[in-house]
């Protein structure tokens, strides 16, 4: 009696379990999440800290410094990089992959809360910090845009309106508005008007506190009833300010239409969008953690015509990035080379055996096996990205071997005269610990990726999860259904009624072992040059080895490029706005880009400050640009650089992102001579001095870092293994 038996003689029950699985796999199929490659968070909390006018270097040491002191003794963080710009400070804190990243924020809030009295005292708010994962990019960016609508109205509706009716659609996470900011009053204060009155600025302040303060206004009473006074104290309009008494002067009131303009405008002034050249509003939407960005996409795009309900008419409201345009292709293209392999692997089978009924059991037995797969992944949450549907093509040539040992081996019994039932029984329990020493060997196999450490091992564990179970599933198959179907549809041949097709395979395949026979008599008669050329095949594989480029991941096309602007600190706004929109002119005007979409100031909720600026840039399909993303970096690269006075980066986005960023060191200097001569000469001189300077300071640090080194860091640049730093952050010269 072997395992086998009783699914044989139990046809039904072994159809209905088979079935049962099946449909399993085609439920789970549905309800998995789609994405590029697999979810791998990193514990990071960001930390963003303000101080308004405070130079880079001040929140560096006067704001950065004391909180990176007190972060240092959080335990489990593996990497801090903190970054000042002008009146901001952001810390990224990464953690151990293992350590919970709620238990982590509840450390970095102590932290904070420690670190409040070694802060600056005018600091207007305690440092903020929220969870991230780096690596997560935004599934999609909305742009309004309008010729008659003001940036401040647009941005009211789009933080009023469309943010919370986009909040709740199922799986969409954060959602970042930037462009501008709400709708506010300006009151800009003439100074010489104010000191012919000698009114400080402190009289108006107070003056215009309280015109706004709401404040309760009483009750009217008859005895028989109670009225509530409902007014209000607040001024929304500027008219409502300019007759304002802020002083009173020789018995006479001074207004504060006579000291100041009054007009109406946004809160932040220093905060701007351009979308495909024309001024906008964007909206950055992110996804849930292990969602389907495919389905969450899909409902976002079926809202718009409401959305666009919602806004006035003149009010264009347009998608100008999605990252699931490659996304599909990518799932796509890997599903058709699935599809393709399991075609092949049936049409081998069929060469070889040349039996219609024979190649009809692995034909089923193969994708019954990859589709119960899909009821594992959903248990174990798992999605289907490129990596999970790689791990099942390659499982097709696994999967396929469990059942042609078996058939081969019924065939063997069959083929020997013995009866259909008695050959399945006998074949099954002769090879059933064949197939399960198979199994479990290739298994072994993926057991060092299956205990891999770190990002490496986070990514691809779910590749060999996935390979692994469809071995597992592909056993059980085999030891099960395929006897099953054995017994119900194979039959005896008769050799002298053989399919025309089935004798010409005979033939062919006779040929190739006869060629294989006299190539292999030829080898062993000449033992000696065999040897040569293996070695010499050796010899070439080991130099090829060592020319081939090495890297963590291969490089991603995915048609989106992420942008950095950089200006010197002293900016104004209007210079950079204008500066981006010649960013954005060169850009569009680029044949392989279709949207751009660049934002700077306190309303990008990223990170950006009023020197600095960040965007979106989607390209055209593949097939249209003919050219990869780097390819179109470099060609975009000499026309940015002749904006003066500002430094546009250019990054191709990928999916895997060690740590969600790069850190590259960037030197930036200038050559003017009229004497080419002279600039040939001195420019390698520059570089090569640039990167002894670097050398000598990681020698340095690797000196001070041993024990009984010269010194030890500073504390604000103290750090756990791995940690960046301050050093390597940017270095100018």
């Amino acid at each position: 009696m072997s395992l086998s038996s009783p699914f044989v003689r139990r046809p039904v029950g072994t159809t209905l379990m088979t079935i049962a699985l099946v449909i399993a796999g085609v439920i789970s199929f549905r309800l998995l999440p789609v994405a590029p490659l697999p979810q791998v968070d990193f514990p990071t909390i960001s930390v963003v800290a303000g101080l308004p006018g405070a130079s880079p270097e001040t929140m560096a040491s006067a704001v950065a410094t004391p909180l990176e002191r007190q972060f240092g003794r959080i335990a489990g963080i593996t990497e801090m990089t903190s970054v000042s710009f002008l009146g901001a400070s952001t810390i990224a804190l990464q953690f151990d992959l293992a350590r919970d990243i709620n238990g982590a924020a509840r450390d970095v809030q102590s932290a904070i809360a420690a670190a409040a009295g070694q802060l600056p005292p005018n600091l207007p708010s305690l440092p903020t910090y929220r969870k991230v994962n780096p690596a997560d990019a935004p599934i999609m960016i909305l742009a309004l845009t309008s010729k008659a609508v003001d940036k401040g109205r647009m941005y009211d509706i789009a933080s009023t309106v469309l943010q919370q009716k986009i909040a709740r659609l199922e799986g969409v996470g954060q959602i970042f508005v930037g462009g501008s900011s709400l709708p506010a009053v300006r009151v800009e204060l003439n100074p010489m008007a104010l000191a012919r009155y000698g009114i400080g600025l402190d009289e108006v302040r107070q003056a215009l506190a309280t015109a706004n303060v709401n404040r309760p206004k009483g009750q009217l009473d008859d005895g028989r009833f109670t009225w509530e006074i409902n007014a209000t104290d607040q001024l929304r309009e500027p008219a409502g300010y300019q007759p304002l008494i802020v002083a009173w002067r020789n018995g006479a009131p001074v207004r504060l239409i006579d000291v100041a303009e009054v007009r109406g405008a946004v809160e932040d002034l220093r905060a701007g969008a351009v979308s495909n050249g024309e001024t906008a509003v964007v909206l950055v939407i992110n996804r849930q953690p292990g969602v389907n960005i495919i389905e969450t996409v899909d409902r976002i795009r079926a809202e718009l015509p409401y959305l666009r309900a919602l806004v006035p008419a003149e009010v264009a409201l347009n998608p100008v990035l999605d990252q699931t345009v490659t996304i599909r292709a990518s799932v796509k293209n890997v599903e058709e080379a699935l599809l393709i392999s399991i075609g092949l692997v049936v049409l081998v089978v069929f060469l070889f055996l040349r039996n219609v009924r024979a190649t009809l059991i692995p034909g089923i037995v193969v994708p019954v096996s990859l589709i119960g797969t899909f009821a594992i992944m959903y248990l174990v949450g798992y999605s289907i990205d490129n990596l999970s549907l790689m791990a099942l093509t390659v499982a097709t040539g696994f999967v396929v071997d469990d059942a042609i040992v078996v058939v081969e081996n019924v065939m063997r019994h069959i083929e020997r005269g013995v009866g259909v039932l008695e050959a399945t029984l006998t074949g099954a329990k002769e090879i059933g610990f064949t197939v399960l020493s198979m199994s479990i060997s290739l298994v072994a196999v993926f057991i060092p990726i299956l205990l891999m450490g770190g990002i490496v091992g986070r990514l691809f564990r779910e590749f060999a999860v996935v390979l692994s179970v469809a071995v597992l599933v592909s056993l059980a198959i085999s030891l099960t259904t395929t006897p099953m179907m054995c017994a119900l549809l194979l039959r005896p041949q008769d050799p002298q009624h053989r399919p025309r097709l089935a004798v010409l395979g005979e033939r062919i395949f006779d040929a190739i072992t006869r060629a294989y026979d006299r190539t292999l008599t030829v080898a062993l008669r000449h033992p000696a040059i065999t040897m040569v050329i293996f070695l010499a095949t050796f010899a070439v594989n080991v130099y090829l080895f060592n020319l081939v480029p090495k890297g963590f991941f291969p490089q991603q096309d995915n048609g989106r490029l992420a942008a950095n602007i950089v200006a010197q600190q002293d900016v104004s706004f209007a210079a950079i706005h204008e500066k981006m929109m010649r960013y954005a002119e060169i850009l569009k005007n680029d044949p392989a880009v279709d949207t751009v979409t660049l934002f700077t100031g306190g309303g990008g909720g990223r990170g950006t400050t009023a020197n600095t600026g960040r965007g979106f840039i989607s390209l055209k399909l593949r097939e249209e640009r003919k050219i990869s993303a780097d390819e179109v970096i470099t060609r975009l690269r000499p026309k940015l650089a002749q904006v003066p006075g500002a430094t546009l980066y250019l990054q191709a986005v990928q999916d895997v992102r060690l740590g969600g960023r790069i850190s590259n060191a960037q030197y930036q200097f200038t050559l003017q001579s009229d004497n080419l001569e002279e600039l040939n000469t001195w420019a390698p001189r520059l570089v090569r001095a640039m990167r002894d300077a670097r050398a000598a300071r990681r020698q340095q640090r690797s000196a001070e870092s041993r024990p009984g080194g010269a010194g030890r860091h500073r504390p604000r640049h103290r750090r756990a293994p791995g940690r960046q730093h301050p050093d390597d952050r940017r270095d100018t010269l």
